[in-house]
């Protein structure tokens, strides 16, 4: 299926939703305009679920607003304008701009080459500067929905003038809206920094903003994603090392970070030498490679940490677990020799597989091409690109190309993973170096007795271990499988007369290694049940006369499947014992 545009292109149907949300930002900008034309527009482009337009109006706007500019937008539709596209000179667009009090339009054009020839797109009373392409008719827009606000600095840019971001979603049609609109509201239910803090896995505070506190049953989910990873790594070769979180600024101006990478950077000094604390682990490990002499029988070499990095992030780009400025890496750094590239990318790729499948997470790939802001030679370039290509095409894995997202130093290969409401996160990488390895004069002694250079793989499989739990939480909804739950199983008495025997129980859960609480409160029992499903608690073991009185049997309830009748405690325990070891989802 084709799709016929504005400017006379004709494209593959898969592009038309992009086009459609390109569009409904500017019947988004008329409907602003036409309702409050005082407002100064500046940007609003199509991104990955929807579009946004940011705006300047005195007061900003509230969602209030949304229902009006909604139904402005809904008159515009209906009214079925034809989009047409025309230019001007660089100079007169900068005319027809200032004329309208459109200011940012005209930091935008001023910063064009001199020579450009400038397009804008006209719909009834409405022009907007931009290079399209767009629909041939407003009435191709009709499934649409206004969703949030947010505030946004012009041009990303903290210094500069905060604007109104409205954001919004379009699809081809009113089915493919409905469906989004409902994951997104089952989304908002599964919210990560809801349910965290209702189960008491993390917190902020305001003397540390974007750094996340993780609470006791927060530590414990954490520490079983990390278990989990060294289970299935430790087998597989990698050697576990860990590096210091502050290095001499040198190292990181040798690593190509500071060049490309020190905005984000946080700096401090130590003995009057500027130190920076590390965003990546990257350079240590390669301090580790060269504190000793290396040969190829050492090759591939693995080095694996759990290194804390910071980052600094904008405020307005922080987000729970999701945007943080400081998060754990599960970080590896392989050192191999040109034909080893092929087999141990596929090791890696069959490692990122086995653990995604844990979770029940399906995936897809794609490979991202050298970035402008990079290093390194043409060909270094290709030869690092080609070993990927040839990895993915060996393994028969179907991937697409993302241009230029490669990282500064190589281009790599990023694992997409979908959640059990079919939203996408990128989590894995796998990153090809020539780079570093040549700036550090990384050498092994080969076989012939000569020093080489070895090639250098980034990779990661949670890739923010912080990250991964806020991706869980949803997932999940916050009901994790019995292995991953922080607490398995809630012992709950029923009455005075059973407690001590619940004070036995969970002495037996615990020896056998189950993570167990004991609510002993005097409290209804229904109450206590209630609770513990609240907390999603995956078993809860109700003991009352009956129990007590044979002293070797519990009251079984699941959180999903309700009341399992009594049992004896030494199965009980078994199944939760083999539920753990099995990792049972």
């Amino acid at each position: 299926m084709k799709a016929l545009y504005s400017d006379g292109s004709v494209r593959d149907a898969e592009d038309e939703l992009k086009v459609i949300r390109h569009t409904t930002s500017h019947i988004l900008a008329q409907a602003v305009k036409r309702l409050y034309p005082e407002t100064k527009l500046a940007i609003g482009p199509a991104i990955a679920d929807g579009f946004y337009y940011d705006m300047d109006r005195e007061g900003g706007f509230t969602e209030a607003d949304l229902p009006k500019i909604e139904e402005e937008m809904r008159k515009i539709v209906k009214e079925n304008l034809k989009l047409e596209t025309y230019t001007l000179s660089r100079d007169k667009a900068i005319e027809f701009e200032k004329g309208r009090h459109e200011d940012y339009k005209v930091q935008l054009i001023e910063d064009l080459p001199k020579d450009e020839v400038i397009s804008f797109y006209k719909q009834g009373d409405f022009t907007d500067l931009c290079a399209g392409p767009h629909v041939l008719y407003t009435k191709q827009c009709k499934a649409f929905k206004l969703t949030s606000l947010a505030g946004a600095y012009w041009r990303g840019d903290e210094h500069n003038k905060m604007l109104t971001r409205i954001y919004g979603t379009a699809f081809a049609n009113k089915e493919d809206l409905e469906k989004y609109l409902n994951m997104m509201e089952e989304a908002k239910k599964r919210d990560h920094r809801k349910l965290g803090k209702e189960l008491g896995l993390f917190m902020f505070a305001d003397e540390g903003p974007g750094f996340p506190f993780f609470l006791p049953n927060g530590m414990v989910l954490k520490n079983t994603l990390m278990s989990y990873w060294r289970s299935i790594h430790v087998p597989a070769g990698y050697k576990e090392i860990s590096t210091p979180m502050m290095l001499d600024r040198k190292l990181w101006e040798m690593s190509g970070h500071w060049d490309h990478y020190k905005d984000n950077m946080y700096t401090t000094m130590v003995d009057d030498v500027p130190f920076c604390i590390k965003p990546m682990n990257c350079p240590g490990s390669i301090l580790v490679f060269k504190s000793e002499a290396r040969s190829y029988r050492d090759l591939p070499l693995r080095l694996a940490e759990f290194g804390v990095v910071h980052r600094h992030e904008k405020s307005g780009e922080l987000h729970g677990l999701m945007r943080v400025r400081c998060f754990t890496q599960d970080d590896s750094h392989i050192y191999v020799t040109p034909d080893q590239i092929t087999d141990e990318i596929e090791a890696i790729v069959r490692i990122i597989d086995r653990m995604y499948s844990q979770f029940g997470f399906k995936y897809h790939v794609e490979l991202s091409t050298r970035p402008k802001d990079s290093m390194g030679s043409d060909e270094d370039w290709k030869l690092a690109t080609d070993g990927l290509k040839k990895a993915l095409e060996t393994m028969k894995m179907p991937y697409v190309v993302n241009e230029g997202d490669g990282a500064f130093y190589g281009p790599k290969i990023d694992f997409h993973l979908e959640d059990s409401i079919g939203r996408t996160w990128q989590c894995g990488t796998i990153q090809l170096d020539f780079q570093m390895p040549q700036r550090f004069d990384v050498q092994y002694t080969g076989a012939d007795g000569q020093k080489h250079r070895p090639i250098m793989i980034h990779r990661v499989v949670f890739g923010s271990v912080e990250r991964f739990i806020g991706i869980l939480i949803e997932h999940y909804a916050g009901k994790f499988p019995v292995w991953l739950a922080p607490v398995q199983v809630k012992v709950l008495s029923v009455s005075e007369k059973s407690r001590g025997y619940a004070v036995k129980v969970t002495q037996q859960l615990m020896d056998a290694g189950v993570r167990c609480e004991n609510d002993d409160r005097d409290e209804k029992i229904g109450y206590k049940i209630r609770e513990a499903q609240l907390q999603k608690v995956p078993y809860m073991l109700v003991l009352g006369e009956k129990e007590t009185a044979d002293g070797s049997i519990v009251a079984v309830r699941s959180r999903d499947r309700g009341d399992l009748g009594a049992r004896p405690t030494a199965e009980f325990i078994a199944q939760v014992q083999k539920e753990n070891a099995e990792r049972t989802n």
